[in-house]
């Protein structure tokens, strides 16, 4: 397959009665899960037709959720910013908690999950320095406090299997199931962590140098991985990381915290399949709809999220016309 260039192409835009639907993923019958602001799991249906779509509460967490991840028997894994790693019961709303504190420390910002085969969970935690109301001030610091942890079945605390990551993000499997891809917002990479094989255990970049912020990723059918990007490279932030001192690094995060955040036009998705080659490269430098935090396909459309907007847009599927 050619690597294809292109911009989104916009097909319509999908209010959803509330704020910052962060991840979005599909399920077998092409309906579209994600959490907002105020707590709640919504599903979306018949979501190529705004006029027609139908949008669900399907459980309330009483936090805020952030990454979904839909199980074989229905039920969705949600790592919550504020509660913890839960399981919603999809059919009557149930939600349990799985984890909420790694090693006698409170779980915070829990971010995205994967289930494996043998019912482990492996999941991020982006920060253990800044709360998820305060995320830039970890972009900006370069705290490199995210990590990759695992749960496995009948355990109620979690392993720690990767420290040290650089604001840890979304979280794809391989498709032979021998890897994980992390994606680490404040280096601009994915990561691989090895699952099975000789290097069990070990981590090394797996994409570096990307066009923007990776956010949450999603495992397609096609066997890629999209990747949303949140915000495009910044050459001043890019520089700050490599060469100043922690100690301006952590004053320039106050500032910015301080700082009025409103995002830019930029919009962008990639897909990479399991070798880290890059398929699909698209971008929209003046998008309407902005901050893209996470992407899926359903019937037939992309549609992406944003922890910023209040719904979700709809995008056409790159095609031959997009090759290069």
């Amino acid at each position: 397959m050619d690597r294809s260039r292109g911009g989104l192409v916009p097909l319509a835009y999908v209010g959803i009665g509330g704020r910052g639907p962060e991840d979005v993923v599909a399920d077998d019958r092409g309906r579209v899960l994600t959490g907002v602001e105020d707590g709640r799991i919504l599903r979306l249906s018949r979501i190529s037709d705004p006029v027609r779509t139908r949008v669900e509460v399907l459980a309330e967490t009483g936090g805020r959720p952030l990454g979904l991840e839909l199980l074989p028997d229905g039920d969705l894994l949600v790592c919550d910013a504020r509660m913890g790693l839960l399981r919603v019961a999809v059919g009557d709303g149930t939600v349990r908690v799985l984890a909420d504190s790694v090693a006698g420390e409170p779980l915070a910002f829990c971010s995205n999950a994967v289930a494996l085969p043998d019912g482990t969970v492996c999941f991020t935690a982006s920060s253990r320095r800044y709360p998820l109301e305060h995320w830039v001030g970890d972009l900006v610091e370069h705290s490199g406090t995210g990590r990759l942890l695992c749960l496995a079945p009948g355990k109620d605390t979690p392993d720690v299997l990767l420290d040290g990551l650089q604001f840890a993000n979304g979280l794809a499997l391989s498709g032979d199931e021998s890897f994980l891809v992390i994606a680490e917002t404040g280096a601009r990479r994915l990561t691989r962590y090895w699952l099975t094989g000789p290097d069990t255990g070990r981590s090394e970049p797996f994409v570096e140098d990307l066009p923007g912020a990776p956010d949450n990723l999603w495992r397609g059918p096609d066997g890629l991985t999209w990747v949303a990007l949140a915000g495009p490279r910044v050459a001043a932030l890019d520089a700050a990381h490599r060469a100043a001192p922690a100690a301006v690094r952590r004053a320039a995060a106050r500032v910015a915290l301080r700082a009025p955040f409103r995002p830019g036009g930029f919009a962008g998705v990639i897909a990479v399949d399991d070798t880290g080659r890059i398929v699909h490269d698209l971008t929209r430098r003046r998008s309407g709809f902005r901050m893209v935090t996470s992407v899926c396909r359903a019937e037939d459309r992309l549609v992406l999220g944003s922890v910023w907007e209040r719904g979700v847009a709809v995008c056409e599927l790159p095609g031959e016309h997009q090759g290069g």
